[in-house]
């Protein structure tokens, strides 16, 4: 070999060494995850999540999953879930951006509530979602600023995340709280049986047609006004009659006999289970008929402090596949809205005549 060629060999190994001992040291350089996504592939699989279960300490866990077309919670007996907020939280965990790297000792975990959310009195809530390529799970701890603090589970380094992540872990929060909505303009009677005491009722009366008046200025829609000023707004001056008022009481004015848009429309419900874990055995019903002949019918349990509806209307399907064998539990002010008490449809007992003492009436002043 000649001197040449031996220190060109000589070059070429030296190279080689310098190269191998450059990305040994990069490999175990320090990498800074700041602004890395928390969960890279998630954005390409968010459309192939079909379940989300979230622990938290020794409460069962909640799982909101796809059945058929449709999200449920399956600890409410399949009962719609609320859409929206599983993918506002879906979106949040995509979205989610490393912010810093925290501590990866796990005697340190419950500092910052990433410790096992299976022990009791664990702060932090774990998230696992099934998607097309298998399961992802995160355990979110203590908020950190506008951030929160998360561990992957079965890894050791916690980071905090930006934007905040929040999940609830009771099944009560997950349910689809929209129930139904009643239109008061079509509210024909209110038929009420309470627990207690007799039978009543509220009935729309139409408002009378005034005769037409002359119309001088020839518009056609002055006249109709004219002839029908409920035309705009039928329902606007309708007035309401209680049947049943007790001998000796008058009825309240037909503004406190109409029902509310408050308790009717977009009536939301706090929680739902089997209709037969609630005891109706001493029920107050209601039955509301609408302007095209259907009917909804309320009955009402009040168990401590909790208020308790089934709801059943033949004559809707939609409603009636929502609301068959469950019971719902409702606001006070929503519950007491619908099952009013036949006092609050009174007027108000005159004042009793004041004592006479005993005392002749004067005379009259004469002309």
């Amino acid at each position: 070999m000649n001197r040449q060629r031996f220190i060109a060999l000589m070059v070429a190994a030296l190279l080689a060494i310098a190269g191998a001992l450059y990305l040994s040291t990069q490999r175990n350089l320090p990498r800074d995850p700041h602004g890395m996504a928390l969960w890279p592939t998630l954005s390409s699989e968010l459309n192939s999540v079909s379940a989300l279960t979230v622990r938290k300490g020794a409460a069962a866990p909640v799982t909101v999953h796809k059945q058929g077309e449709q999200w449920t919670v399956a600890e409410r007996a399949d009962y719609p879930a609320d859409v929206p907020k599983l993918k506002k939280l879906l979106l949040a965990l995509s979205d989610a951006k490393i912010r810093e790297e925290k501590t990866s000792n796990p005697d340190s975990y419950a500092i910052i509530g990433v410790e096992d959310p299976s022990q009791p009195g664990a702060a932090g809530t774990q998230i696992e979602l099934t998607a097309q390529n298998g399961k992802h799970a995160l355990i979110v701890g203590k908020s950190a600023g506008e951030g929160s603090f998360v561990r992957r589970a079965g890894e050791k380094t916690s980071y905090v995340v930006e934007p905040g992540i929040s999940v609830e872990a009771e099944p009560r929060y997950w349910i689809d709280t929209r129930l139904l909505d009643i239109p008061t303009d079509k509210i024909q009677r209110i038929e009420s049986k309470p627990a207690t005491g007799a039978a009543f009722s509220v009935h729309r009366v139409a408002a009378s047609q005034p005769k037409p008046t002359d119309n001088k200025t020839g518009d056609p829609s002055t006249a109709a006004a004219a002839a029908n000023p409920s035309a705009a707004n039928p329902a606007a001056a309708d007035k309401f009659v209680l049947d049943g008022v007790p001998s000796g009481r008058q009825a309240a004015d037909s503004q406190t006999l109409a029902p509310s848009p408050a308790h009717f429309s977009n009536l939301t419900v706090e929680d739902v289970v089997p209709a037969g874990d609630i005891d109706f055995s001493k029920p107050s019903t209601v039955t509301v008929t609408l302007a095209d002949g259907s009917a909804i019918t309320f009955t009402g349990a009040v168990i401590g402090d909790k208020r308790w509806v089934k709801v059943a209307a033949p004559k809707d399907a939609m409603l009636s596949a929502k609301a068959n064998g469950r019971a719902f539990e409702m606001a006070s002010y929503r519950y007491d809205g619908i099952f009013r008490p036949l006092d609050l449809l009174l007027a108000p007992k005159p004042p009793p005549p004041p004592p006479s003492g005993g005392k002749k009436p004067a005379p009259a002043p004469k002309p």
